[in-house]
């Protein structure tokens, strides 16, 4: 890689409940000075000028919400492209996560993505039952989840600095 590359990051998100993923995007593009587009403006963006792209919605049934699912699904297939994937979501836990993130990582890799880091926190959540009771997670994500959003942006923009180095 010479030093021109991986300059350009682009962050597609997918918020659609409570905006818990937007809060999470904004910190990230603010951070790393990245584009953020949502599904529907993917038509009027050409990928191959971005050099990492994220990928992050809500998490619904254990997966990404099915429209960025879909969008994933019908991308064109690409050659190690850097990307990050992200999410909220009512629960957490390592395990959790890493099978919340499965299906949309299995998409990616397979159309040529590298994934090169994950992050998720709590998200307000009142689906189903839970909006009968207010809710859960309330205040989610909080100034302590923002602050992890940024230090997650901190170490993309540290690998993307030492990939410039190699």
């Amino acid at each position: 890689m010479n030093k021109q590359d991986l300059k350009k990051t682009l962050i597609i998100c997918y918020s659609y409940h409570h905006n818990n993923t937007l809060k999470i995007t904004n910190v990230i593009a603010d951070t790393m000075n990245a584009k953020v587009i949502t599904l529907e403006e993917i038509n009027n963006v050409d990928l191959t000028e971005y050099d990492l792209i994220g990928f992050g919605s809500g998490i619904d049934s254990g997966k990404h919400y099915k429209p960025l699912l879909s969008l994933a699904k019908n991308l064109s297939q690409v050659s190690h492209k850097p990307s990050f994937i992200f999410s909220t979501s009512a629960t957490q836990g390592k395990r959790k996560v890493d099978k919340d993130h499965s299906t949309l990582r299995s998409i990616l890799t397979t159309k040529g993505y590298t994934i090169i880091a994950e992050f998720s926190c709590k998200g307000f959540n009142t689906n189903s039952f839970l909006k009968h009771f207010g809710g859960m997670n309330k205040g989610k994500p909080d100034v302590n989840d923002l602050k992890d959003a940024k230090a997650f942006a901190n170490d993309l923009k540290a690998y993307l600095a030492l990939q410039e180095t190699l």
